[in-house]
C-alpha cells in the first residue's frame, strides 16, 4: 500500500483520462462514500473523484505497473494498492473494508507504457517483445510468441485481436522461429509486413493487442474484477466501466445485464430472471466531438454505468 506525493511527472504526458467527466459524474459520489478506482494510472480519476469527499470518505486505488505509484497525491483520505485489479476484494479485505459505494474501471492501457520503448507494448519502436503490465512477472510476449503451438497463435490472434488471417499469420510466425527466436517488435513487424491485410496500422494495432491481452490474462482478470466488484457494492452503489474494444465492452454488458461476463440468464425456482443492476443509462455513453479532437483514443472509448439493485 503506497501513500505519497506527486511526482514531477507531467501528468499529461502520462496519461490523458478518458470520459472524465461523464464517468465521475454517473459515480453520483457521496461525500462521506468509500470508492474504488481499480485502474489508478496518472490519477486523473482519482483525483476528481477525491474532490467530491469530504474528511470521511475514502479512496481505494489500484495499479499493477509501479511507474503508477509515483503518481500517488499526499492524501489521508486516500490508498494506493501495488496489485492487479482482480484482487480487489482480497486487498480491501486486508484494510478492513467489506463493502463499497462506487467503483470506477478505465480498462485502456496508458499512454506512458506504450511511450516507453523497452516495454514493447507498441509496434511504433524497436524493443523486447515483453508486454507485461506488472513487470515483476515472468511471463511475457516472447513466450506467446515463440512457444504457444500454431493452434494456439490462431485462437488468440482470432480471438482477442479479430486478425482475419489469423491461420495464415500464425503459419508464418511458426515458419520464421523455426530460423531463430523472434525477439523483438522489429522482428514481428518484418513477419506482419508480409502478412498484412487491410490498413496497416490497424492490422498492426489488432497483432499487438491480442498479444498484449494474453500476456497479461485481461479478459480473466475483468472477469475476476467484475465478480469482486458485485460482491462489493453495497445495494445503490455504482459501477462504471470505460472499455475500449469490443471483447471488454460486451462482457461489462453482459455482466451488467445477467451477472455473468456470458449474457447467460439464470432464473429462480419461480422463473424470475436474476438482475443484479440497474442501468443507469441503457445507450452506451461515448465521448463528444471535442474530447475526440483533443485526444485520438477517445474515439474507441465506450462507459457503461449501473447501480446494484
Amino acid at each position: 500500500m503506497i501513500k505519497s506525493c506527486f511526482s514531477a511527472l507531467n501528468m499529461s504526458e502520462y496519461h490523458v483520462s478518458v470520459l472524465l467527466e461523464e464517468s465521475i459524474n454517473n459515480l453520483k459520489i457521496r461525500p462521506k462514500g468509500i470508492y474504488v478506482d481499480v485502474t489508478f494510472g496518472a490519477g486523473g480519476h482519482s483525483r476528481s473523484i477525491l474532490n467530491k469527499l469530504d474528511a470521511n470518505g475514502h479512496l481505494y486505488a489500484f495499479d499493477q505497473d509501479v511507474d503508477a505509484l509515483s503518481n500517488a497525491p499526499a492524501d489521508e483520505r486516500f490508498t494506493l494498492i501495488n496489485s492487479n485489479f482482480r484482487y480487489m476484494r482480497k486487498y480491501l479485505r486486508l484494510e478492513g473494508v467489506q463493502q463499497v459505494d462506487g467503483i470506477l474501471a478505465d480498462l485502456g492501457v496508458s499512454s506512458h507504457q506504450l511511450d516507453i520503448p523497452e516495454r514493447g507494448f507498441s509496434y511504433r519502436f524497436d524493443a523486447p517483445l515483453d508486454m507485461r503490465m506488472n513487470e515483476s512477472s515472468l511471463f511475457s510476449a516472447f513466450d506467446v510468441v515463440n512457444a504457444y503451438e500454431e493452434e494456439q497463435l490462431v485462437n488468440v490472434l482470432s480471438k482477442y485481436g479479430e486478425v482475419r488471417n489469423a491461420k495464415t499469420l500464425a503459419a508464418a510466425i511458426s515458419a520464421q522461429r523455426k530460423m531463430g527466436p523472434i525477439r523483438t517488435t522489429e522482428d514481428l513487424n518484418r513477419i506482419l509486413d508480409r502478412n498484412q491485410m487491410g490498413p496497416k496500422m490497424k492490422y498492426y494495432s489488432q497483432v499487438y493487442q491480442a498479444i498484449r491481452i494474453e500476456v497479461n490474462d485481461e479478459l480473466g482478470a475483468l472477469r475476476d474484477m467484475l465478480e469482486d466488484g458485485l460482491k462489493l457494492l453495497n445495494k445503490g452503489g455504482r459501477f462504471a466501466v470505460i472499455t475500449f474494444h469490443s471483447i471488454e465492452d460486451r462482457m461489462v454488458k453482459n455482466f451488467f445485464k445477467t451477472g455473468n461476463v456470458d449474457g447467460e440468464v439464470v432464473k429462480d425456482d419461480f422463473g424470475n430472471i436474476y438482475r443484479p443492476f440497474a442501468l443507469v443509462d441503457k445507450k452506451v455513453i461515448v465521448a463528444g466531438q471535442e474530447e475526440q479532437k483533443r485526444n485520438s483514443r477517445a474515439r474507441s472509448a465506450k462507459l457503461r454505468v449501473a447501480e446494484k439493485l
